[in-house]
């Protein structure tokens, strides 16, 4: 992450905080829940939200460890799906970047890539996303809370103090940092070079040094495409015995899905 990109992120979440607070605070509504609390188990919550607006959020490890989720809206159902090649605490935001895009975007999309590694991009619609998944994920007021708390028992270290916010949020490195700059803790007022540079291995070692849960840098590798692949078959041979579909049709189907279940894999 570069200084002029990240400054870049500070002025767009500066402007548009208020609105982007109403946004979470209404997504929280639909979700019913109270928005003063923060989200423990984010997949939980996202996921039937999801589900009432018309989308199954799925699971699947992909080759490709650049892509952090796909998002496609077909006629009657959308699809997120999420991939667990990612540490969880990738999938986390990326779950929350997408509840944006589905919920909030202006724009339309019908078939959408995200990039899970380099989170923050030039187009607004995702600075928007990042900060709505910074908001849901980090709530302020619970934040600036357990900030002063890890910023003592961190012996005022900035840099412990991200990873204990990391490990306490489940949220990646560079959101939580970029949650401390937004607003405005006056130990972000000069990032070091070290803090901006970052590299797994390194935050692996500095997770293990505090005595945190390494476990949030792993990829889960959850796999769902086995229960979804059962789940088409049985309804698929229930619409063939009511004749609304050939046994034909339903054969294409689940060959179509396993052809791209197997490019996602890289098989």
């Amino acid at each position: 992450m570069n200084v002029e990109r990240l400054r870049k992120i500070i002025e767009y979440s500066d402007s548009n905080r208020e609105t982007m607070d109403a946004k979470v605070k209404d997504f929280y509504t639909f979700a019913g829940m109270s928005s003063d609390k923060e989200v423990l188990n984010v997949m939980q919550i996202v996921r039937s939200s999801f589900r009432k607006k018309g989308y199954l959020v799925l699971e699947i490890p992909f080759q490709d460890e650049e892509i952090g989720a796909l998002c496609y809206k077909g006629d009657a159902l959308g699809y997120i799906v999420l991939n667990t090649s990612l540490p969880k605490v990738n999938v986390n935001f990326a779950v929350c970047h997408e509840a944006y895009h589905v919920f909030y975007q202006e724009n339309t999309f019908r078939s959408k890539v995200e990039f899970a590694d380099n989170l923050y991009y030039e187009q607004e619609e995702e600075f928007a996303a990042n900060l709505f998944a910074s908001m849901l994920l980090m709530p302020e007021s619970g934040f600036r809370f357990m900030y002063n708390k890890f910023r003592e028992e961190s012996a005022h270290s900035l840099k412990d103090t991200i990873f204990r916010l990391m490990n306490y949020y489940q949220a990646p490195y560079m959101a939580v940092l970029i949650r401390c700059l937004e607003l405005g803790f006056p130990d972000t007022e000069c990032i070091s070079d070290e803090l901006l540079n970052t590299d797994r291995e390194w935050i692996r070692d500095c997770f293990i040094k505090l005595w945190l849960d390494c476990s949030i840098l792993e990829a889960t590798k959850k796999d769902d495409y086995f229960r979804l692949e059962a789940l088409v078959e049985h309804v698929g041979t229930e619409c063939v015995k009511d004749s609304y579909l050939s046994e034909r049709t339903l054969g294409k189907v689940l060959q179509n899905m396993k052809k791209l279940y197997s490019e996602l894999k890289g098989e």
